[in-house]
């Protein structure tokens, strides 16, 4: 079957989730035997004595340019039987989840070219074991990943198998399963990212959110343009005008099987490709990047695939906004005005700061559908990358404990966040002489006055944000972190729905 839109032809075995395929035929089992593995990883401190395993001592490992220091790899070849590889762990006191995690992308990024790894570390350094073999589970899963798809001739090769001896790891079997649950989030929120926008509509979208939820246990449901209008979404509808392909809503229910801890509810921003509107981006890299301006929504999306999976006890909700950003005849037009789903009236003083008009509707119904409390992610500003870089995402709310939820997940999940100041003072750049708010504030502060303009909408629910612009993607492999679309935001959302109470005594 092929898939049409008005604009293009996808063939019918394009996969749009290859991440997702390639992960489900993944293996990592913990035992002593590492059976046919083609290379063995062996874990070196910087410290300590080298496990004789590897047949060197320091002193040739440090003739050889290798120092242990954590990330380190080097490939020791062999005649007969699998390769080595030294790993380095760093100093045996500074050893944390996060190091072996490196460790174990470091193993499957130097044998890339391999499909069976097996990796022992004789000493985990005080590091729990279930903790450790998370880690390392996760790290060689979310290193090994690819996006491939539209490659006639890849040179990639999928991870098949990992090996993992680790002391004690027999008490660990579960911390596996747990390991692909996570690395699920991402893997998903990477392949979404990953897809052109030729590929991977609002309608598309949609469609593969029914799939996945079907799959993996929660509900969807998909509003199209006309349920939109219906619904008053005039900040979704508004930035939809520009495009030939129609918007779609999901929202998104996950209730666990026992009694509910509470209800979370989460927002995406989902623009498929963001050409900024009658405000045009330049042609430049990052407009490039602009696929991935969804990566707010497929994050949510990924998180949701896991939810049942890692027994969270909270009902979550989720509200993905998804439409094109494009220039037409039909485009909103600065100087226009929006009305959202509750009736607040936005003046649009630059059509690139749609993101937020989007997710405003979103804000609306969360706050309509009861929640006790919002966490919203976006690429919502180029502010949030100029501030922090690529490599921290930005956090700010309205409540210290949402924001400490999500710092806490952060710090879990070893995606960086930083809170910023949701400073007042910087509120009335957003007054408008014709609408109850505008779109834009001042030249500075860009992702304090967007968080400020989601505020409007989120009121007194207790609320963090999370601005991924800048963390969406790397531009090179970086640990386990693989060059294009990082799926940054997935997992800290699982984790923070894992461990999301609400305050009962507010």
């Amino acid at each position: 079957m092929t898939t049409r839109s008005p604009n293009k032809v996808i063939p019918a075995d394009f996969a749009t989730l290859p991440g997702l395929d390639a992960l489900d035929a993944a293996r990592v089992v913990l035992g002593t035997d590492a059976g046919d593995a083609e290379t063995v990883g062996i874990g070196v401190f910087s410290d300590g004595d080298v496990p004789a395993a590897l047949g060197f001592n320091r002193d040739a490992l440090a003739d050889a340019g290798f120092e242990a220091a954590a990330g380190s790899t080097l490939v020791l070849p062999q005649a007969d039987g699998p390769d080595l590889v030294a790993v380095g762990l760093g100093a045996r006191t500074e050893a944390t989840v996060a190091t072996l995690r490196d460790a174990a992308a470091a193993l499957t990024r130097a044998a890339s070219r391999r499909s069976r790894l097996a990796l022992r570390l004789d000493d985990l350094a005080g590091v729990e074991v279930s903790d450790a073999v998370r880690g390392l589970t996760e790290g060689a899963l979310l290193a090994r990943y690819r996006y491939t798809v539209l490659v006639r001739e890849s040179k990639h090769v999928a991870l098949a198998s990992l090996v993992l001896d680790v002391p004690a790891g027999g008490e660990a079997e579960g911390a596996v399963a747990e390991a692909f649950i996570g690395a699920r989030a991402a893997i998903v929120a990477r392949d979404l990212a990953n897809t052109p926008p030729g590929h991977l509509t609002a309608t598309n979208m949609g469609d593969i959110a029914v799939d996945l939820g079907a799959r993996f246990g929660f509900e969807v449901e998909v509003f199209d343009k006309q349920a939109l209008i219906d619904l008053g979404c005039g900040g979704l509808l508004g930035v939809n005008q520009g495009s030939t392909e129609e918007p779609r809503m999901l929202k998104l229910t996950y209730v666990p099987e026992g009694p509910s801890t509470g209800h979370l509810g989460l927002v995406g921003k989902g623009i498929m490709f963001d050409s900024g509107g009658i405000s045009l981006k330049p042609s430049d890299p990052m407009h490039l990047l602009m696929k991935m301006d969804m990566g707010g929504a497929a994050a949510v999306l990924g998180a949701f695939t896991a939810l049942r999976d890692a027994g969270v006890a909270a009902t979550v909700t989720g509200w993905l906004m998804c439409t094109d950003n494009m220039p037409s005849g039909t485009a909103m037009k600065l100087g226009d005005v929006l009305t959202t789903r509750r009736g607040t009236t936005i003046e649009v003083k630059n059509t690139d700061a749609e993101g937020r008009l989007v997710m405003s509707d979103a804000l609306d119904l969360a706050n309509e559908a009861g929640v006790d409390a919002i966490i919203d992610i976006a690429t919502l500003t180029g502010a949030a990358l100029v501030s922090l870089g690529p490599s921290t995402a930005p956090v700010l709310g309205n409540d210290q404990t949402m924001i400490d939820l999500v710092r806490a997940a952060s710090a879990v999940v070893d995606e960086p966040v930083w809170q910023l100041p949701l400073e007042q003072k910087y509120r009335k750049q957003l007054d408008s002489e014709i609408a109850d708010i505008a779109n834009l504030g001042g030249p500075f502060a860009g992702a304090t006055t967007a968080a400020l303009f989601l505020q409007h909408f989120v009121g007194e629910t207790p609320w963090a944000h999370l601005d991924i612009a800048g963390t969406m993607q790397s531009d090179k492999d970086d640990s386990w972190r693989t060059s294009g679309a990082t799926g940054f935001g997935a997992r800290i959302l699982l984790e923070a729905s894992r461990t999301f109470a609400p305050d009962v005594s507010a």
